[in-house]
């Protein structure tokens, strides 16, 4: 509900050339088994973005998701609910058998501000997942 609001109450600001940027998980794109409010919350951040993004391109302003696996933040760390190796084993069922850093996901947030790099790019989402979404 927040985003909704906060689209809401920015949207009059908002000019051409413009960009929502909203962050979602790979969990919206694969869903979880131990997580299951977290993976349907953003699953909705998804949907809801890519709504507004049809209606939002008609006045020339984009709306997008990034989409990060998992990224070693103090999130991780606050996690109550991650078993005890869990920190030791966070991303290696991915291709690259690792974690991400942040500096490693804030590449698709400047690409999508960019109206330059991103005028074509509206209603989708970039995924930087480690590859955990082509996982079998």
């Amino acid at each position: 509900m927040a985003h909704f609001h906060l689209v809401q109450a920015a949207r009059p600001h908002l000019e051409a050339g413009d960009a929502i940027i909203a962050t979602a998980s790979e969990e919206a794109l694969k869903g979880s088994d131990t997580m299951i409010d977290y993976a349907a919350s953003k699953a909705a951040m998804v949907n809801f973005t890519k709504s507004i993004a049809f209606h939002l391109a008609k006045d020339g302003i984009r709306a997008n998701i990034v989409a990060p696996g998992p990224t070693w933040t103090v999130l991780n760390i606050a996690d109550r609910n991650m078993p005890q190796d869990g920190l030791a084993e966070l991303g290696s069922e991915g291709p690259t058998g690792r974690v991400g850093q942040p500096e490693e996901i804030a590449p698709a947030y400047v690409y999508l501000a960019s109206e330059a790099d991103s005028s074509y790019t509206a209603g989708e989402i970039i995924g930087v997942t480690g590859g955990l979404t082509t996982t079998r």
